[in-house]
């Protein structure tokens, strides 16, 4: 009888509450308004032989390099950074060998990572969820192949510093330390220009955040370039659809309507954390385009609630640490009164129930 492998049998499933998504999308950190005006002008000239033909990825490729100051070897598009992190897996993970996470963070890593046969070794996060840099220095081990760091982190929002992460590669030698940088664009600050020297670093970055196309499913992985040439050779040709590489050039051209997207949500997240901390409840600073915040033991009431006055929030109870605490995707000016009317009204009722939260 046919049977998956053990690993896979023994995976544990990853379902993001997709659907039924109604209402104003404050629970994926997706773009709230919008990709630029540009990527709609050329999606609306795509013609026919366009979407006939296998998809072509050097062109596309070439042009994320050169907007990343890498060139062409260094740098691989994927089909989000999903792949990416599924690519260096692949790469790099003989079974029985160790990867280290720091939790809570994206549930990709250890899922990517535990289907290669390897172990996850979980390292928890510190005080107010700071990166544990000593306790990840003392976790590294012999058979440590892969080291993954979101940075900013999802769902907390908090940061490793560049020292610490350079640290850690050093420390690290033989694994592959991924830095995602998928939040990149609130943030402002990465390690990118360090990955040429460094020859186990490797950043990925997304286009479904900041640019607004997380539909098209597309991200950039970049590294030295001769480790980018084994992770080439498990990658597929034709890994990044046709209308996300026809799609890139005009996104990554408009940088002045990411610029001033992300410096909106910015504006917000300072406004929200204001208005968080007015309201008592606790929460941790946050260098993305989200804030996480500790509702307590009606969480799941609270995002109903939120939810019935049209605003979608993520509960993230499940977490490590984060039992209790909702996350709030922050988009523009007018989005974030919203949420934060709103969030009064929710707080207010629940506190009027006598609920503490």
């Amino acid at each position: 009888m046919l049977s998956a492998r053990a690993a896979v049998r023994n995976l544990k499933e990853y379902h993001p509450p997709l659907g039924g998504r109604t209402g104003l999308r404050l629970d994926f950190n997706e773009n709230t308004v919008g990709c630029s005006p540009r990527v709609l002008e050329a999606l609306r000239k795509l013609d026919y032989e366009q979407l006939a033909r296998y998809p072509e990825r050097e062109p596309a490729e070439r042009e994320a390099a050169r907007f990343l100051g890498r060139e062409a070897p260094e740098v691989l598009l994927t089909n989000g950074v999903d792949e990416a992190i599924h690519l260096l897996c692949e790469t790099y993970l003989e079974p029985g060998e160790e990867v280290m996470v720091v939790v809570p963070t994206f549930s990709m890593y250890e899922i990517y990572a535990a289907a290669t046969g390897a172990r996850v070794v979980v390292v928890p996060a510190g005080q107010d969820f700071s990166f544990p840099t000593a306790d990840v220095l003392a976790g590294i081990r012999e058979r440590t192949r892969l080291i993954a760091v979101a940075n900013p982190n999802n769902p907390t929002g908090t940061v490793a510093s560049r020292e610490d992460l350079l640290k850690i590669a050093a420390a690290a030698p033989d694994a592959a330390v991924l830095v995602d940088e998928a939040y990149f664009d609130f943030y402002g600050q990465s390690v990118l220009d360090a990955a040429r020297d460094v020859p186990n670093l490797f950043v990925a970055r997304t286009f479904s955040k900041a640019y607004g196309l997380a539909g098209l499913r597309i991200g950039v992985l970049a590294g030295a370039a001769e480790q980018m040439k084994m992770v080439r050779r498990v990658s597929s040709p034709y890994n990044v659809n046709g209308v996300a590489l026809a799609c890139l050039p005009a996104a990554l051209a408009d940088t002045e309507y990411v610029q001033k997207y992300a410096a909106e949500v910015r504006r917000g997240r300072e406004r929200l954390e204001k208005e968080l901390a007015s309201l008592g409840l606790q929460f941790w600073p946050s260098q993305a385009n989200f804030v996480l915040t500790r509702i307590g033991a009606e969480s799941g009431r609270f995002v109903r609630a939120m939810r019935e006055r049209g605003i979608l929030v993520r509960d993230r109870s499940s977490d490590p640490g984060c039992q209790g605490c909702v996350r709030m995707t922050l988009g523009s000016a007018e989005q974030t009164e919203r949420l934060i009317e709103a969030l009064r009204a929710v707080i207010a009722e629940l506190r009027s129930t006598g609920v503490s939260a």
